[in-house]
C-alpha cells in the first residue's frame, strides 16, 4: 500500500483520518454528542464540520441522549430538524400519536451526528473519518448526454440534502435506515475524464483531469478503474451508509449504470478511550501527518481557489472550492507482512507499530515527536532506514508535495488458497493531482519498502466541484454553464 500517495501510512501525509479534529469539529470520542453546524459556504472555513459539545443547545444533554421531543422542539432556533420536511416520514421524528410522543425515545450520539450538505467544500473531504463507507463509480447509459446527466445530479442533490439530514427519500424510499439518525451520513459528488466527451463539455475538462501515468507498483483493473461519474459515500452506521448508496443506484434509474462499486470501512467513533490516530489492516497508526486545517496553506494544497479561472489557477470557474480525488484499491499482502518481525514492520514504516513513534525519537518520543532523518545508531545505521516510507512520504522530501488523505479499510472475503482480499480504499485530496499524489507516488515508485507488501489494483482521478449553494445541485455551473 504506497502510503501518501497509494498506500497505507503516509508519513508525509499519513491520515486513515482519526489523527487531527478539524476546527469546530469533534474527535470521535466526543463527536457522538455532537450535530453539524449550519456552515454557511461564505464563512471563513466552509467546512463540513460537527458542533463541539459546548455548542449544543439547552435542552440537549451533553451526553448526546437526545429525546425525539427534545430535539423537534429545538429544531426551529438552531436548525437541528432530523426529522423531514414537506411532511415527509423523517426517521428522527416524534410518533404522531399522543401516547407514543410522551415516552422519550433516545436517539444515540453516534445517530445524532449531521454534517450540512449546503457548504462551501463538499461534505465528506474535512468531515472527520468515518465508520462505513462506500465508493462507486457510474457511466453514462448509451444516449445520454448533458440534460440527462444534469437531470440526475439534481436528483442525487437532492437525495443527498434529505439522506444527511436524517430525512427520508423524495421518491420510494427503501426505510432501510427509518430508526437510525443521520449517523453523519455524508455523499461527495465528482466527474471522471471520459464525462465531458460523454456531455459535449470538453473545453469544460480541466487539464488537472489528465490521465495519471503508470507506475510500477500497478496491476490495474480497468473494469474496477476510472468512471464518467463518482460518489463516495460515508457515515457511522452501517445501514445508513447502505440506505444512501441504495438510493443512489436507483436514483440513477435509466441516465447511468453502475460501473464498480467498493465497501470500506474504519474504526467506530468512541472505540477508543481517547481521541486518537486511525490504524490500518497492517495494524500501523496511519494519519500521523496529514494536513491539519488550520495549517495557513492547508486551503492552497487542497482546495482549488474560490477566484479559479483558466487564466489564473488553470482550473475552470465551475471548479472553485472543489478539490480532485484520487482514488486508489491497494490490495494489502497481509500474510507476506506478518511474517515479518515487529523490528521490520517498524523498519519498513520508519515508526513504532505501538504508538506511532518516530524511530529516530528515542523511549520517550510520542506520536507528534519531530523526526529526525540524520539519526544515527553506534554503529552509524540511520535510525530511519533510508527506503523507510514515513521518510518517502515526508513533504519536505517531495517538495512539498502534500494531499489530504482520508481512506476506508476494506476487506472482500478469502481467496481460495486462503489469502484475505483486504487492504485500502485509498482516497486521497488535492487541489493539483500531479503536485500532489504524482510527485509522491514516482517516488514511493523508486525504492519505497513498503511496495513489496502491497499492489495497486484499480485506480480513478475525479474532479469534485465546490458544495451546492442553496437552491442549486452540485455541477449545476458545470452542466448549465
Amino acid at each position: 500500500m504506497a502510503d501518501q500517495s497509494t498506500t497505507v501510512p503516509s508519513e508525509g501525509n499519513d491520515t486513515t483520518g482519526n489523527s487531527t479534529v478539524e476546527p469546530g469539529s469533534t474527535s470521535p470520542g466526543a463527536r457522538g454528542a455532537a450535530r453539524a453546524t449550519t456552515n454557511d459556504p461564505q464563512s471563513p472555513s466552509g467546512h463540513a464540520e460537527l458542533r463541539r459539545e459546548s455548542d449544543i443547545p439547552p435542552g440537549i444533554p451533553a451526553n448526546g441522549t437526545i429525546t425525539r421531543r427534545r430535539l423537534l422542539g429545538t429544531a426551529g432556533a438552531t436548525g437541528l430538524a432530523l426529522g423531514a420536511a414537506g411532511g415527509a416520514a423523517g426517521y428522527a421524528a416524534a410518533s404522531s400519536s399522543a401516547s407514543s410522543s410522551e415516552k422519550a425515545t433516545p436517539l444515540s450520539s453516534l445517530g445524532a451526528g449531521e454534517v450540512m450538505f449546503h457548504v462551501k467544500h463538499q461534505p465528506g473531504i474535512t468531515t472527520p473519518l468515518q465508520a462505513r463507507g462506500h465508493l462507486v463509480a457510474f457511466d453514462l447509459a448509451a444516449g445520454a448526454g448533458r440534460k440527462e446527466a444534469a437531470a440526475l445530479l439534481r436528483r442525487w442533490s437532492d437525495t443527498a440534502r434529505r439522506l444527511m439530514a436524517g430525512e427520508a427519500a423524495a421518491q420510494d424510499d427503501t426505510g432501510i435506515a427509518r430508526d437510525a439518525g443521520p449517523s453523519s451520513l455524508t455523499v461527495t459528488f465528482g466527474f471522471g475524464h471520459s464525462f465531458f466527451a460523454r456531455t459535449g463539455l470538453e473545453k469544460q475538462r480541466p487539464d488537472a483531469l489528465d490521465p495519471l501515468p503508470d507506475f510500477s507498483s500497478d496491476h490495474l483493473d480497468k473494469t474496477r478503474s476510472n468512471g464518467d461519474l463518482w460518489v463516495q459515500i460515508g457515515a457511522d452506521d452501517a445501514l445508513v451508509a447502505f440506505h444512501a448508496l441504495r438510493a443512489i443506484q436507483k436514483d440513477a434509474g435509466s441516465a447511468a449504470r453502475v460501473r464498480w462499486q467498493m465497501n470500506g470501512f474504519n474504526r467506530s467513533p468512541g472505540a477508543t478511550a481517547h481521541p486518537m490516530t486511525a490504524r490500518n489492516l497492517m495494524g500501523q497508526i496511519d494519519g500521523t501527518r496529514n494536513p491539519k486545517p488550520t495549517e495557513s496553506d492547508f486551503d492552497e494544497r487542497i482546495f482549488v481557489p474560490a477566484s479559479a479561472s483558466p487564466d489564473t489557477s488553470g482550473d475552470p470557474a465551475w471548479m472553485a472550492n472543489g478539490s480532485y480525488a484520487v482514488v486508489r484499491r491497494i490490495r494489502m499482502l497481509l500474510d507476506d507482512w506478518e511474517q515479518l518481525s515487529l523490528k521490520q514492520q517498524e523498519d519498513v514504516i520508519g515508526r513504532r507499530k505501538s504508538d506511532g513513534a518516530p524511530l529516530s525519537g528515542g523511549t520517550k518520543a510520542t506520536e507528534t515527536t519531530a523526526m529526525d532523518l540524520e539519526k544515527t545508531d553506534s554503529q552509524g545505521n540511520l535510525l530511519v532506514p533510508i527506503n523507510a516510507h514515513a521518510r518517502i512520504t515526508r513533504p519536505d522530501q517531495n517538495g512539498g508535495a502534500a494531499m489530504l488523505r482520508r481512506p476506508f479499510s476494506f476487506h472482500d472475503g478469502i481467496d481460495a488458497d486462503g489469502t484475505p482480499d483486504a487492504g485500502l480504499l485509498f482516497v486521497c485530496w488535492q487541489a493539483d493531482p500531479l503536485r500532489g499524489f504524482v510527485t509522491v507516488q514516482r517516488k514511493l515508485d523508486r525504492g519505497d519498502a513498503l511496495s513489496k507488501f502491497i499492489r495497486h489494483e484499480s485506480s480513478g482521478l475525479f474532479a469534485v466541484p465546490g458544495g451546492a449553494a442553496e437552491g442549486e445541485y452540485v455541477g449545476q455551473r458545470l452542466l448549465e454553464s
